[in-house]
């Protein structure tokens, strides 16, 4: 997918990443061009990817990318077409690559092309509260509305009949149609990617997008990150409450049922038809199966399988926690 809120690098070399991550040059043509920086799920010939957990051998062994960032430990699980680039601290490397494809990504500043916007006849059948400001580019679908204090920022994209709440923000989000984003909502906010490095946090890029499919809505103050180098998903008729957190590259299922102060941390995947109770919490890089349900105040540390209904902390089959806590 085009990236339409960040300008990418169209001239990045193999022998610019060698420089920048201090690495010998054993390419024959250093001049060779790479395409862009993707995750090992989405990443093509000519891309670069990175790979640094067991969790996800049997992922990168399918990848199509021509090089990967790596450790020496995880050289044998990359597949003989993709060249690896071995270096101590992946995670690093990979922001350093990502500033390098995406210059100035890793600012989350407000957007300075917003301006107060009430000229709705640019629109189709809109209707704006007061004080409400939009970027530049911004698309919006007919017969939608727009409430008190808010600001869409530029290149946004909102489908046809949707309602956005009074105190909202959306920044770097395609939106479907027929969505509702109560009030204090903020969507596409960088998610909380940053790597300990001695006395200083690196900051990571977030290049992601936030992409809500149709008839979704969004409970007031909740509050959605876009991804880093995916895209954080939210699928179709799925309903969260009031204050639900949902971090960077999570993609959550279509007819999901979320209540109010559910946590989901990075990267994990939840299936469709949901239904997860009050304050529980998801743990990252998780795969949360189809129909699975989860008991409110639940803390969620492995992957759950399909149909499964579990509660406690760690969560555990129903019966099971039934039995554990007569």
């Amino acid at each position: 997918m085009l990236n339409l809120f960040y300008k990418k690098n169209n001239n990045v070399k193999i022998i610019d990443v060698l420089n920048l991550l201090k690495l010998k040059n054993n390419f024959k043509n250093h001049k060779l061009k790479i395409n862009d920086i993707k995750d090992i799920y989405t990443a093509k010939k000519g891309d670069i990817t990175f790979f640094h957990s067991n969790k996800y051998k049997n992922i990168i062994s399918k990848s199509k990318a021509s090089f990967c960032l790596t450790s020496k430990n995880y050289i044998k699980f990359i597949p003989k077409s993709c060249k690896p680039l071995v270096v101590k601290n992946v995670l690093l490397s990979l922001s350093k690559i990502t500033n390098l494809f995406y210059p100035n990504s890793v600012n989350d500043n407000f957007d300075s092309n917003v301006s107060i916007f009430s000229n709705s006849k640019k629109f189709n059948n809109i209707k704006l509260g007061n004080n409400v400001m939009l970027g530049k580019n911004v698309k919006i679908g007919r017969n939608c509305l727009i409430g008190h204090n808010t600001i869409i920022e530029s290149n946004v994209q909102i489908g046809n009949n949707c309602s956005i709440g009074s105190n909202v923000i959306i920044r770097k989000s395609i939106i479907g149609n027929s969505v509702n984003i109560l009030d204090g909502c903020i969507v596409g906010k960088k998610g909380f990617g940053f790597f300990p490095n001695g006395k200083k946090n690196v900051k990571y890029p977030h290049v992601g997008i936030v992409i809500i499919e149709d008839n979704v809505e969004l409970g007031c103050n909740s509050v959605i990150d876009r991804g880093s180098l995916s895209n954080t998903v939210i699928g179709m008729n799925t309903y969260l409450d009031n204050q639900v957190h949902v971090a960077h590259n999570v993609k959550i299922g279509k007819n999901c049922i979320i209540a109010g102060q559910v946590g989901f941390a990075g990267s994990s995947t939840i299936g469709n038809n949901v239904m997860i109770g009050g304050q529980a919490g998801i743990s990252g890089h998780l795969k949360i199966g189809d129909n699975v349900k989860i008991g409110g105040g639940s803390g969620v540390i492995n992957d759950i399988p399909n149909n499964a209904i579990i509660m406690g902390y760690p969560a555990k089959e129903i019966r099971k926690f039934i039995k554990e806590n007569k």
